[in-house]
């Protein structure tokens, strides 16, 4: 059986790792992606289940996918979660997105949540 696919979108390579392993966890797949406009190339071409979004990204801020993807019907499902520590955006922000993470993010803070969000 095919895991629900979870598009990490995050420029710290040793955050991606963690949050990576904290979402195989929770029964995810993940795939990180660690630049704006890739993860915008990448959003055309699936649908993840889970997108653990960051808001400062090279090339196109996490702000500006956010609201591309609020605007596609074809994420109407996904489940999209700010992860930031950026405490003004993210509560500008709140309302756009399902869930608001401010970082540090712990390990099993993610595992736990995401495994909550699961699909069935």
């Amino acid at each position: 059986m095919n895991k629900p696919l979870a598009l990490i979108v995050e420029d710290d390579g040793r955050l991606a790792t963690i949050f990576a392993e904290a979402l195989r966890k929770a029964d995810y797949d993940p795939e990180i992606v660690s630049d704006g406009r890739v993860a915008q190339a990448r959003l055309r071409e699936v649908i993840p289940a889970l997108i653990l979004l960051d808001l400062h990204l090279p090339h196109i801020s996490g702000n500006d996918l956010l609201r591309e993807i609020r605007a596609d019907a074809r994420f109407k499902e996904s489940i999209i979660v700010l992860a930031t520590a950026d405490a003004i955006m993210a509560e500008e922000l709140r309302a756009e997105a399902d869930l608001v993470l401010l970082k540090p993010i712990s390990f099993n803070q993610l595992r736990d949540l995401a495994a909550r969000l699961h699909p069935p």
